[in-house]
Order: structure tokens, then sequence, then C-alpha cells
């Protein structure tokens, strides 16, 4: 039950209230406009690559859980480091383990976490790494809006290509299978879709390709547009 309002509870609630009016109306509030980004001041990109020897790219591997992206992923990695390429890559798991640990799975949090997983691979591009970026990426938007943020130039997209049914019948996580008895909630090409790239730079069909074929596939990619730029 509430309990009858004493003139001591009035009054405090009095005072809390002009107090939060005060706060609101007359302490500054900091916004955007008072946030300032270093620029032009930092060791240009063109220093950091030649430091490394290598120019800076994105390789974005998209496509549903389970149809290869991130065996390719570290594949390429090794790869590219015994060519003496140093790479990096950014699995969409590995992110949401720690970094994006505090999203989910809806629309809003994957886009949040697309967002976020692309500031970090522009930042590394931009300091000379080849970025190998493994995530499911579902929909065009997110991937329009990362292809505009790291630049068009930076960014390769990828697509890993297998059928919903193929990947399903693979279920290396087992996650198909929990989704199955709606265990996995939003699942993406069930209960949450999953739109393909219209125009990928790159598609890797593992479903009719062997993984040798696939990596081979990539690498080869990878090398000519590194050696390209």
């Amino acid at each position: 039950m509430f309990s009858t309002p004493t003139s001591e509870n009035t009054l405090c609630s009095r005072f809390f209230l002009r107090l939060l009016y005060f706060a609101i109306f007359f302490f500054p509030v900091m916004t955007c406009k008072d946030i300032h980004p270093i620029r032009g001041r930092q060791v240009e990109r063109s220093q950091k690559e030649k430091l490394l020897g290598q120019k800076g790219s994105v390789f974005w591997l998209c496509g549903l859980s389970g149809s290869g992206k991130s065996t390719l992923a570290i594949d390429l990695e090794n790869r590219l480091g015994q060519k003496g390429i140093f790479s990096i890559v950014l699995d969409g798991d590995n992110l949401r383990s720690g970094l994006n640990q505090d999203l989910g799975f809806s629309d809003d949090d994957r886009r949040e976490n697309i967002r976020r997983t692309t500031e970090l691979a522009k930042i590394l591009c931009q300091s000379g790494v080849a970025v190998i970026v493994s995530c499911i990426t579902p929909l065009q938007e997110f991937r329009d809006s990362a292809k505009e943020n790291i630049g068009t130039g930076d960014y390769k997209e990828v697509y890993v290509k297998a059928s919903f049914s193929e990947c399903k019948k693979r279920d290396v996580k087992g996650l198909y299978a929990k989704a199955a008895t709606s265990a996995v909630p939003a699942f993406t090409g069930s209960t949450s879709s999953f739109e393909e790239p219209r125009l990928p730079d790159l598609t890797i069909e593992t479903e009719k390709e062997s993984l040798t074929e696939s990596s081979s596939k990539l690498y080869s990619f990878v090398m000519s547009t590194l050696s390209s730029s």
C-alpha cells in the first residue's frame, strides 16, 4: 500500500523537482557539438602503409551462419601471413563475446553491431591493415551502410553463398537444431530475414565448391585487390 503523503514528504518532493529542473535547464549538457575528433595531426595513412609495406583494405565476408565465412577468413589470414601481409580477422562471434556483448539480435541491435564493426574495420584499414570481416550482415541496408562508411575504394564485399538447407545440414555450431525448437530467437534465414547481396565484388558458392577451391578463389581475389591498390 502507498503511504499517506506527509508534509515532510511533500517538501522533499518539491525540493527534488526543483533540483531536477535546475539540473535540466542550467547545467550544460554535452552534445556531439562538444566532441572534437583529432584530424590532420596524426601520422598519415600513406606513411603507415609505407611502414607496413602494404595497402589497407576491408574484405567483408557475409552470408548465412554455417556458410563457411569464418573458415575462409581464418584460412585467408594464414595464407596472407605466409606472404608477409599483415591482416586481422574481425569475426562476428568474437566481437559479440567482447566489444558487442551488450547487443542482441533485433534489427536495431544488428544495425548497431554492424556499425561498431564498420568503425573498427575502418580504423584498421586506414592504418594499412588488410581487414577480413566475417559477419552475417543479413540486410542490404547494413552492407550499404558499411560500404558508405568505409569507402567504396576500400570496401570489398564477398558473398559466401550456401542455401539455408545446406547450412542446416552442416550445422557446425548446433544453432539450426536449436532454432528448430525456438531456442534461438530471431535466427537468420528462418525467423529473421536474410537478403542476398545485390552486387557483391565476389561470390563464393561453398555449396558447389570444395574448401580448397573456395579458399583459392578468395585468396586470388584478395591478392589481386591488394596488388592493384
